[in-house]
């Protein structure tokens, strides 16, 4: 409907100026020309294949028109467009408290909130770093584990990921820095330094390059519309490989949208809800209407319907024991009653520390959830989720899941953001509970010898 009105305006425009445009028409005054084009456009046969009420002399058709217009443009993005959620800190997962608003609360919360004997801030494993199509010809500059990096495409297309600062006079390459062949040009004096390697390999005003001018380069991986770091206190290489989700590199599965939050807990406090079965009827089991504040999604307003889940966690054996697995059964049931088409069954490959592959089976659909997590900061994540269905499912159906994805996420980060670290829980003889304590034992294996710990200072007023 909106391509064919576009179609009808494209015409009363195009066409009568087509049939009235000549030599003299530009010759003449401009009202005069305005009254010989819609003289021409009375005239002709198009007049008489418009609908009635597409009257061009009435001004309540061009504000019909502008509403149209608006209308498609908003209806086209939410039908076809791929959807983009971000929320930072202190959009969700805090409540306001009179005067002070939700960033400020989250500030607060910061500060003040005890965080808990927590393991090492920094686990050992395959990091995303950044997202393949924001990687263009401009380096970027990221921080993210206690490193500053700058992440660059040579102009053969391949992803490199080396520190920011130059050695020379301590320039970030990622602010202003220039891609030249395989190296990035420092914007300060011109050095260059080679991607894959990290070696200067020309100074501009200097005949040579000192052997020691050099910077790190750090072992990157792309993959699964991902460029990778592998990050180890201990300096090791890479000990497993990121799995190809081959629906994704061949286009069986296309991108239909991405969710972005950053979260104030531990890193190891995410993960973990996969291996904690029994928050889900706590926390998940509210429609997503009833939205994310924990303690009002339980209105009788929303009580008619229940996420119903099944779910179990176990570590895969070797050679991937960095491997964990969660698999769902989902249901919804409203007054009583199941939906077929939103059943799903849901397994989850939670990857090192910070990948999760999620692979969602349902009745009408299938695809995956990528789930990346970062620490931007010791107690700050960046927690980006990408959704890939099957290039004929249409993108607002994948908008439907993925906004009940990030509902439910955001229910999470209310107790993420304001719980303290139990180092030593107080725990139930139940399965639920060894689930959680089978997680924890499985997950310190990303933690080694000098993986970085957070040190507190107490401020005093000595001096």
């Amino acid at each position: 409907m909106f391509s064919l009105r576009s179609g009808f305006l494209i015409l009363t425009v195009t066409v009568p100026i087509a049939l009235a445009a000549n030599d003299t028409l530009f010759k003449i005054p401009i009202l005069e020309a305005g009254e010989i084009y819609m003289k021409q456009v009375v005239n002709s046969r198009l007049m008489d294949i418009l609908p009635s009420y597409m009257n061009l002399y009435s001004p309540l058709f061009y504000i019909q028109a502008i509403v149209l217009g608006v209308l498609g443009y908003f209806l086209y993005g939410i039908i076809f467009r791929p959807i983009d959620r971000i929320r930072v800190l202190g959009d969700v997962g805090y409540r306001p408290d009179g005067k002070f608003t939700k960033k400020e609360i989250a500030r607060s919360v910061k500060k003040r909130r005890v965080v808990g004997e927590i393991p090492p801030v920094y686990p050992n494993g395959w990091f995303g770093v950044i997202e393949s199509w924001k990687l263009k010809r401009e380096p970027v500059y990221v921080s993210v584990l206690g490193e500053q990096l700058v992440v660059f495409r040579d102009e053969k297309g391949e992803a490199h990921i080396l520190d920011a600062y130059c050695p020379h006079m301590g320039a970030n390459l990622g602010v202003g820095g220039r891609v030249v062949g395989d190296c990035i040009e420092c914007p300060f004096h011109g050095w260059k330094f080679r991607g894959y390697d990290g070696k200067c390999t020309e100074v501009p005003y200097s005949e040579k390059v000192p052997d020691f001018a050099k910077i790190k380069a750090w072992t990157s991986a792309e993959l699964n519309g991902w460029v990778h770091i592998w990050y180890h206190a201990e300096g090791v290489e890479p000990t497993w490989k990121i799995p190809e989700l081959k629906e994704i590199t061949s286009g069986t599965w296309q991108f239909k949208g991405r969710t972005e939050h950053y979260i104030n807990a531990h890193i190891e406090e995410i993960p973990e809800n996969g291996a904690d079965v029994a928050h889900l009827k706590q926390v998940h089991e509210p429609l997503m209407a009833a939205g994310t504040d924990l303690t009002k999604m339980w209105s009788k307003y929303f009580s008619w319907g229940q996420h119903i889940w099944q779910a179990s966690w176990h570590q895969l054996p070797s050679p991937d024991e960095h491997v964990g697995c969660m698999t769902v059964d989902h249901d919804l049931k409203c007054f009583g009653f199941s939906l077929p088409f939103v059943k799903a069954h849901v397994t989850a490959l939670q990857i090192g520390p910070g990948i999760v592959y999620l692979t969602i089976e349902g009745t009408p659909f299938k695809g995956a959830w990528l789930h990346y997590l970062t620490p931007v900061e010791p107690m700050v994540q960046k927690l980006v989720h990408n959704v890939y269905m099957h290039w004929s499912i249409p993108n607002i159906i994948a908008k439907f899941f993925m906004y009940t994805e990030a509902i439910q996420i955001e229910r999470d980060m209310m107790i993420w953001n304001n719980k303290k670290f139990q180092a030593k829980p107080v725990f139930t003889r139940t399965k639920e509970d060894s689930l959680i304590s089978k997680h924890r034992r499985w997950y310190s294996q990303f933690y080694s010898e000098h993986s970085p710990r957070l040190n507190f200072q107490k401020d005093t007023l000595d001096w």
